[in-house]
């Protein structure tokens, strides 16, 4: 079996989970040797199992396209926390500003982030009707912390969506 250990010491193996941003949580599935432009490198085979799609990631290049282990146990508290906090402010931005600035922290691929997102997202919700663009992202964010929350505390995806409801009142 093919193992790459990585500068920043961490090991992915065929069959360890992986988060990889905007798409959420992945299985990778081989380790492969190919050769582009007369040089040969190393990819991650990652199927992402949201949708089976497969995304071929340089094992050189996992830091800068942010590819990353399943949040701990211990992350997962401090998640909840950022999603219980009602106290922020939501300005009155205009909704493409808005946009940009969800998009973005999606992007980043930080779980963190992402429960900013939704928390801001779904009380923003509360208090006017978003545009469509907002529905979009507070679907991917919630989507996309469900599916790697139900993996790191291993429970259901339901389970993961009854506490959001609990927390939300939703």
């Amino acid at each position: 079996m093919l193992t790459i250990k990585e500068g920043n010491g961490k090991t992915f193996k065929v069959g360890d989970k992986a988060v990889y941003p905007a798409h959420g949580v992945g299985v990778i599935e081989s380790i492969e040797i190919r050769e582009v432009s007369g040089a040969q490198h190393t990819f991650y085979m990652l199927r992402i199992l949201d949708n089976d799609m497969t995304i071929m990631i340089p094992t050189k290049n996992i830091h800068s396209v942010g590819l990353r282990e399943v949040v701990s146990k211990k992350d997962v508290t401090k998640i909840y926390g950022i999603l219980k906090d009602k106290t922020i402010s939501l300005g009155n931005q205009a909704w493409n500003r808005r946009y940009r600035e969800y998009m973005s922290k999606i992007k980043t691929g930080s779980l963190f982030e992402i429960a900013v997102v939704l928390r801001d997202l779904i009380l923003l919700k509360m208090d006017k009707d978003l545009s469509f663009g907002e529905k979009r992202i507070l679907d991917m964010a919630r989507n996309l912390l469900v599916k790697e929350l139900s993996i790191a505390k291993n429970r259901t995806e339901e389970s993961i969506k009854h506490d959001l409801e609990t927390i939300f009142g939703c």
